[in-house]
């Protein structure tokens, strides 16, 4: 950690090649992170790429330096929910695929559902709060702070959304039986 804040340290006084070391020690969470979002390859590296960007552009503004990597994610989730409503103005085309869809459903596809297929349920305001929760392993009252909402209704929204998760298994179980 150390280290790292030296970097940070130097970063912030215009070392290009520290912030580039830096970068690339959060790289694959930031596009994990992203891809969560996106959900493809492309949008994500984009994602990356602009995280970089606005990141290199900013770092200088970074008050504590030991919130490097939480600020890091926030510019990263800014960027993906960016690409999200952008993608929104697009109207998607039909595929027109669905012949080469077999009919029967592989044993080993349905047993590969992860959480992140879950997840996909959720608002974004949800996705965002579990995502920070169990995948970044951050504490409520971070996540408020990073997401810029209330102590209490970080909170709430990760209730609410591990109910509808909950809701979405006992779903699936139901169906299984």
């Amino acid at each position: 950690m150390h280290q790292l804040l030296k970097l940070i340290n130097k970063a912030q006084k215009g070392n290009d090649r520290a912030f580039l070391e830096l970068f690339q020690h959060y790289e694959q969470e930031i596009y994990r992170m992203a891809f969560v979002y996106v959900k493809n390859q492309n949008d994500a590296l984009d994602v990356v790429q602009e995280t970089a960007y606005r990141s290199f552009k900013a770092i200088k503004d970074l008050k504590e330096p030991k919130y490097f990597k939480t600020w890091l994610i926030r510019i990263a989730i800014s960027c993906s929910l960016d690409i999200l409503r952008k993608r929104k103005k697009v109207i998607p085309l039909k595929p027109e695929f669905d012949e080469f869809i077999p009919a029967a459903v592989d044993e080993d596809l349905v047993s590969a559902i992860s959480l992140k297929d879950l997840i996909e349920g959720l608002q974004e305001e949800e996705k965002s709060v579990i995502l920070l929760k169990f995948y970044q392993g951050l504490t409520l009252k971070e996540i408020s702070e990073m997401l810029h909402i209330p102590l209490g209704t970080a909170k709430t929204t990760l209730y609410r959304g591990l109910n509808k998760l909950r809701k979405i298994m006992e779903g699936d179980e139901a169906n299984e039986q």
